[in-house]
């Protein structure tokens, strides 16, 4: 007898549905699953087979066969031994295949039929809606996540048996009924600006860096507080939309780091990779494809403690993710896309020795060493980080003043005024933000006045700009306009925008 279920899958961070066809012959028994399963999958046979039994349910005689519909596309994971299991169950008319076909399953299970939570739940929910399905039956410690979705009932049960109560009918106590999902984020565990004493012009530098969503590299010496300016970078970033609270868990959700019962993701993530990372932990990857740090950064700060200590191979995958806000792919399993739409926040040292430029301690580089240590980040990856900010040390007596420093607060109510300008300015368009203007709509958006194109046109004329790195300080001025009110950009924006391009007019970005 044939049986059908349904279960759901990811491709990337989308989900589809599958059709899970099971099907028992005469003959020598025998269990298959066929469909391109990976090896997670190939090992469901024996714990569904353990799980139906110990369940108290009778197992299908004979040769068993499953496939997982559509055969062309891989399937990863445990997730599907539920919809097997009643499938299985539908077979020898345990359940009734009709009934069945109304629900999607997700779930592994364990020998003894209880369930474990599976990673990928809300993009495979959504995607089962898209797909006409309104009912879903999910692990419990899922469900929080599942019943993000409008529009779909979720069933959360903690075992096989409660699944085919759910089918039989006897589904009105397992629907989960979800409180309303936090409207405002939580506080940022990285601290406030107030504990940043003096620093003031970094401070101004990463404001402009959270109004127009730039990226952005901290020079200065050792102890100077590029790391504590740079974790508190969160403190002053505008509140997320639903959208991309919904956007940020689905990244987590598949994954697989959203904490058990978890709602919806309320804080822009902030990641700090360790200096070690690779290239597919980076950007993505694996032998079964999972987002890396930049996507996991989406709409918060992606923050890398002494950019040159990291792999220059790693370092430049960053270069079209930061161009495009996505990053592609391409695996034997087929090619992903992932989004890839963050803040890039660095720090480094001036020098090997990190006392470049300091009066307090004497610097053992020579400039040729300097220049080596620079060039280990190639020139398109700088031009792409629109501020370069030098951070000095904090005079003692700035350390030990008893006056109370900006808050976080009262920055990021800046922030938003800006932000709000961009939103109007930007509306029916692909863009967001100033940083994320295409080069083409620089001239449109970013339009300067005569004083401010004529300084440009001087800087420019030094040589050590490159036409993207014009472009960036045009979108940069535009945002420090955007946060004086300034309807135009005029030279005094344009002056302190080529400010933050230290590592250029230096000559050592090239």
């Amino acid at each position: 007898m044939l049986a059908l279920a349904h279960s759901a899958a990811m491709l990337g961070i989308d989900g589809f549905v599958v059709r899970v066809e099971a099907d028992s012959a005469p003959g020598t028994p025998g269990f298959a699953i066929i469909g391109l399963p990976d090896s997670a999958l190939r090992e469901a046979r024996d714990r569904v087979r353990a799980a139906v039994i110990n369940s108290g349910y009778q197992f299908p005689a004979g040769r068993v066969l499953v496939n997982l519909a559509p055969a062309d596309i891989r399937k990863v994971g445990p997730g599907f031994d539920l919809p097997i299991a009643l499938a299985l169950l539908a077979i020898d008319e345990q359940l009734d295949t009709l009934a069945l076909g109304r629900f999607v399953a997700l779930g592994e299970l364990a020998l003894d039929g209880t369930l474990r939570a599976t990673r990928g739940v809300l993009p495979m929910t959504i995607g089962a809606r898209n797909a006409g399905f309104d009912a879903l039956i999910v692990p419990s410690a899922n469900a929080s996540e599942a019943a993000l979705v409008d529009g779909v009932r979720i069933y959360a049960v903690d075992a096989l048996h409660d699944a085919v109560a759910v089918v039989l009918g006897h589904g009105e106590k397992y629907h989960h009924r979800p409180g309303a999902p936090p409207t405002e984020a939580t506080p940022s565990a990285q601290g406030d600006f107030s504990d940043v004493r003096g620093q003031s012009s970094a401070k101004r530098a990463l404001e402009i860096a959270a109004a127009g969503g730039h990226n952005a590299l901290l020079v200065g010496p050792p102890g100077c507080g590029k790391t504590m300016l740079a974790r508190r970078l969160p403190s002053i970033l505008p509140q997320m939309t639903a959208h991309e609270a919904l956007e940020v868990t689905k990244i987590y959700s598949v994954a697989g780091l959203l904490a058990r019962n978890a709602g919806i993701v309320g804080t822009r993530p902030f990641r700090a990779p360790h200096h070690t990372i690779s290239q597919v932990a980076l950007c993505g990857g694996g032998s079964s494809p999972r987002p890396g740090e930049i996507s996991l950064a989406q709409n918060g700060v992606l923050f890398l403690d002494e950019l040159p200590e990291y792999s220059r191979a790693a370092l430049e995958v960053m270069r079209q993710p930061l161009e495009e806000g996505t990053v592609t792919i391409a695996r034997a399993a087929g090619s992903f896309t992932y989004p890839a739409r963050f803040a890039l926040v660095a720090s480094m040292n001036p020098c090997p020795c990190g006392f470049r430029g300091t009066r307090t301690n004497d610097c053992r580089c020579d400039d040729a060493t300097v220049a080596r240590y620079v060039a280990k980040l190639s020139g398109p990856l700088l031009d792409r980080i629109d501020l370069h900010i030098d951070v000095a040390r904090v005079p003692f007596d700035d350390m030990v003043a008893r006056g109370v420093a900006e808050s976080s607060a009262t920055i990021r109510a800046r922030v938003e005024a800006a932000r709000a300008v961009q939103r109007e300015r930007y509306a029916g368009t692909a863009f967001y933000t100033n940083a994320g203007v295409a080069g083409s709509a620089v001239r449109r958006f970013c339009t300067l006045d005569s004083g401010a194109t004529e300084l440009l046109r001087t800087a420019a004329a030094k040589g050590y700009l490159s036409a993207r790195a014009l472009d960036r300080i045009a979108r940069v001025a535009r945002t420090i306009a955007d946060l004086a009110g300034a309807p135009t950009v005029d030279a005094a924006h344009v002056a302190e925008a080529i400010g933050y391009r230290s590592l250029e007019r230096r000559g050592l970005a090239a």
